[in-house]
C-alpha cells in the first residue's frame, strides 16, 4: 500500500485513493461525487462509490446506506444571480438512524480527520435522513 495519512484522533487511516480521487473531483472534474467508508478491520478510509460527471444529486442520495453511516463530498455546479458559474464542493456526514451507535461514533470522531486531508471543501452537511440533506438544503447553502 502506498502511503496513507493518518487520523491522530481515532488511529484511522485515510487512503492514497481517497485524496487523488478527490483532486481528480477537484480539478480535474471527473467524478461528482465520491462516497467514502471506513473499514473497521482494517482501520482504512476507503473510496465506497464514485459518481460520474453525469450524475446528479439525486443518485448520489440513492447511494447511501439506509442502516450505515458514510462521508460523501459533491461537486455542486450553480450560476449565481450575478450570472456566473460557480463550483462549490459539499461534504456530507451521513449517519441515518438507523445505524449502529458504534458505526455513529467512529464517524462522528474520525469526521475532522478526513476534512483535514481533503483540502477545498466549502460547505458542511450532516444528515441523519434524506430529508436533512435535500437539494433544497444544498442549494440554500451554496448561496
Amino acid at each position: 500500500m502506498a502511503m496513507a495519512f493518518k487520523m491522530a484522533t481515532t488511529g484511522m487511516w485515510v487512503t492514497d485513493e481517497c485524496k487523488n480521487s478527490f483532486m481528480d473531483m477537484k480539478w480535474k472534474k471527473v467524478h461528482r461525487y465520491i462516497v467514502f467508508k471506513i473499514d473497521e478491520g482494517s482501520r482504512l478510509v476507503t473510496v465506497d462509490k464514485v459518481g460520474g460527471p453525469g450524475e446528479s444529486y439525486d443518485d448520489l442520495a440513492a447511494s447511501l446506506p439506509k442502516d450505515d453511516c458514510r462521508y460523501a463530498v459533491f461537486d455542486f455546479d450553480f450560476v449565481t444571480v450575478d450570472n456566473c458559474r460557480k463550483s462549490k464542493i459539499f461534504f456530507i456526514a451521513w449517519s441515518p438512524t438507523a445505524s449502529r451507535i458504534r458505526a455513529k461514533i467512529l464517524y462522528a470522531t474520525s469526521k475532522a480527520g478526513l476534512r483535514r486531508v481533503l483540502d477545498g471543501i466549502s460547505y458542511e452537511v450532516q444528515a441523519t435522513d434524506p430529508t436533512e440533506m435535500g437539494m433544497d438544503v444544498i442549494k440554500d447553502r451554496a448561496k
